[in-house]
């Protein structure tokens, strides 16, 4: 009998361990569950809005009961927005730019609206699953948008759509902080003064005319991107807002705004690829502004 209860007792304190090991499993805290709206959702989503627009017909859209949309900056319902009516060809052309912590997407896009080239900035924010903010803006011409080469942007640029190593890529804030550091540069008329960190054979893209880098003619000095001249004295203080980061591509998002000539303003998209610390593309959307109208959207992502 005394030897039954020992076998007894030595059972059951074996059996301890594997009870407190089950419980200590029981506790562990469940995997981070994954974004309602992950990179290709996001990507997903700006091809959907695009031929929601396509086909004139946005009833379809995975829209939040609060959303905004914003088309040239002036707020309207969503079935106003002329792109409903007058989209009707999307070419080649499209880069995206993609943040996933924040839940934005958007890309610059050569489209055709009744049949005339246009240059399309479209954003969009996701929540959940449903789409809270829908951001657009046309240039259909040279008048609009101080230049207008659309034989320029026939195909995404290599250099923009580069994948990285992941040792090559900033961090979120570092792609913000150097980013930022081109308007500074803007302002004191020289990205040497700011010393913005470019590559050596960093060139820049505004509205698919090449504006500096290798091979530019647009201006004596543009074949430099650092030492350029930046003669432009009506520019004055420039607005920013920074509006995204791929971190995956290594791409910062800003909206720039600045005084030109005429009592106007310039509202440049600008997407800086950035990567091994230094800026190797700029590519540029823009389009001229009444003074005062501004984005209408914050100036955080």
């Amino acid at each position: 009998m005394n030897r039954v209860r020992t076998a007894l007792l030595a059972c059951s304190l074996l059996a301890v361990p594997a009870l407190g090991s089950a419980a200590t499993k029981s506790k562990a805290p469940p995997p981070a569950p994954a974004p309602a709206c992950d990179r290709e959702c996001l990507h997903g989503m700006v091809s959907t809005v695009l031929f929601a627009f396509l086909k004139h017909d946005t009833s379809g859209l995975p829209v939040a009961d609060q959303l905004r949309v914003t088309e040239d900056s002036i707020e309207k319902p969503l079935d106003k927005v002329g792109l409903t009516r007058s989209l009707t060809r999307l070419r080649g052309y499209r880069q995206d730019i993609i943040d996933e912590h924040a839940g934005i997407a958007g890309a610059h896009v050569m489209i055709e609206e009744s049949g005339a080239p246009t240059l399309l900035v479209v954003r969009l924010k996701v929540v959940g699953d449903k789409i809270s903010e829908l951001e657009t803006v046309a240039t259909h011409s040279k008048a609009e948008g101080q230049i207008f080469n659309i034989d320029g942007l026939d195909h995404p640029s290599e250099g923009m759509g580069r994948v990285l190593r992941l040792d090559q890529l900033p961090t979120r804030e570092e792609a913000i902080r150097i980013a930022l550091l081109y308007p500074a540069g803007l302002e004191a008329g020289s990205f040497v003064k700011s010393d913005t960190p470019f590559a050596a054979d960093a060139f820049r893209l505004e509205n698919g005319n090449l504006m500096a880098g290798p091979g530019c003619t647009f201006a004596d000095g543009c074949q430099n991107i650092k030492t350029q001249p930046l003669n432009n004295p009506n520019r004055g203080k420039v607005d920013v807002r920074v509006v995204g980061v791929d971190e995956r591509l290594g791409i910062a998002w800003l909206r720039m705004e600045w005084g030109t000539r005429g009592n106007q303003k310039l509202a440049v998209w600008e997407a800086f690829k950035i990567y091994d610390g230094q800026i190797h593309v700029v590519e540029a959307f823009m389009k001229t502004i009444p003074p005062g109208l501004g984005s209408g959207w914050s100036d955080k992502p």
